[in-house]
């Protein structure tokens, strides 16, 4: 039986007992998870889930078929990066190593209230390594709305986190920035204004964990209802400008390397959608093309994330989430992954998080997707 990854909400730490009822969010439970011994992060209350019974909060779904997903990934080539361990460094960082793409490898987008998280990581990793694989001669954020409503899957209802890029592969992608700003300060776009395609339609949304400075409605509040996928886009959006707006012939693909080519230390092989696994893999797919998506197993703690390098504590799975890691590094000789979310800037860690790295913590080193490292990226023919 298919497993569905929960990605657009995600119950808080330990449920503690009101009467009958198991209540989501607690100060008791954040005192718990704050007080476990060698705890390497910082939970905080998330107001999100105030007054709600952990039984409501069983009705957010959405997400990622990880069963699907497993099978998926082990059709695909694993990469052969022919990097040598002694290579790999202790830190590293995508943005910081491939400095003329960093506009787009920080780039934060918001999901909003749709289980379309394997759509976001992918879209979001492509547009990094097309980047990165241009040499920044292709620097524009591809359609998290193309992805998500044209490809195989339901959008909202879920995906796997091979689609995205199998996609992108055969059919191609518009471009497409985050969905229109309203809200007070800056918008989060790092693209704002840029006149793309087939921007994202769903509204911005506050994703669990402590709100901190998070302007946006929480998911089931005024203004961020709970979705289903709209139809897939056919023509470009009232705001996109040349090159942008017509929709056939903005179309972004890669394809299988030819005649050997290799980029950045890459060896490719294989097919133009590849895999890795375990720490050392995916650290040298990452060095070799750039972010990677991947999947993993989120238990009800996560929700109280509010910093520091994440590993499970207590509570139960809830599902999981699809991201994108973009580096690793080591604080205090723990090691960690940085990890790219789709719940806006304002959560966690500036939109990120830190997750333990080198154990295989909640499954996230199990396998990733990408592009090929020495694929070719085009536009596509119409």
């Amino acid at each position: 039986m298919k497993i569905a990854l929960l990605l657009c909400a995600i119950a808080a730490a330990i449920a503690a007992p009101l009467g009958n009822e198991t209540m989501i969010n607690d100060q008791r439970v954040v005192d718990a998870i704050n007080s476990q011994p060698g705890i390497l992060w910082k939970a905080g209350l998330s107001p999100r889930f105030e007054g709600m019974a952990l039984s409501a909060f069983k009705a957010f779904a959405g997400g990622v078929h990880m069963e699907a997903s497993a099978a998926a990934l082990q059709r695909l080539p694993v990469v052969d990066t022919m990097i040598d361990d002694a290579d790999v460094p202790d830190e590293f960082d995508s943005a910081t190593n491939w400095p003329q793409c960093a506009k787009v490898i920080t780039d934060i987008r918001d999901q909003s209230n749709c289980g379309c998280c394997w759509a976001f990581a992918g879209t979001s990793a492509a547009s990094d390594r097309m980047c990165i694989s241009t040499n920044a001669s292709i620097m524009v954020p591809l359609s998290a709305q193309d992805v998500c409503f044209c490809s195989s899957m339901d959008g909202c209802g879920g995906g796997q986190i091979n689609t995205p890029w199998e996609h992108i592969a055969s059919k191609g992608a518009v471009t497409g920035g985050q969905q229109s700003f309203s809200g007070k300060g800056t918008d989060p776009d790092n693209f704002a204004g840029g006149g793309f395609c087939s921007d994202f339609s769903l509204p911005h949304c506050h994703h669990h964990s402590p709100v901190g400075k998070d302007p946006f409605p929480a998911e089931g509040a005024a203004g961020c209802p709970s979705e289903s996928s709209p139809s897939c886009p056919s023509k470009c959006g009232g705001s996109a400008k040349a090159p942008h707006n017509e929709f056939s012939s903005d179309k972004y693909t890669f394809a299988k390397a030819s005649n050997g080519r290799k980029l950045l230390g890459g060896g490719g092989g294989g097919g133009a959608v590849q895999t890795a696994s375990g720490e050392a893999g995916i650290q040298k797919a990452i060095m070799a093309g750039g972010p990677v998506e991947t999947a993993f197993t989120v238990y009800t703690d996560f929700a109280n994330y509010a910093s520091g390098i994440y590993h499970h504590v207590s509570g139960g799975v809830e599902g999981g989430h699809a991201v994108r890691i973009v580096g690793w590094g080591t604080e205090s000789g723990n090691k960690y992954w940085k990890v790219a979310n789709s719940w806006n800037p304002y959560w966690g860690e500036e939109g990120y998080f830190r997750i333990k790295r080198g154990g295989n913590e909640c499954g996230i080193e199990n396998g990733v997707s990408f592009s090929a490292p020495d694929a070719k990226w085009s536009k596509k023919s119409a």
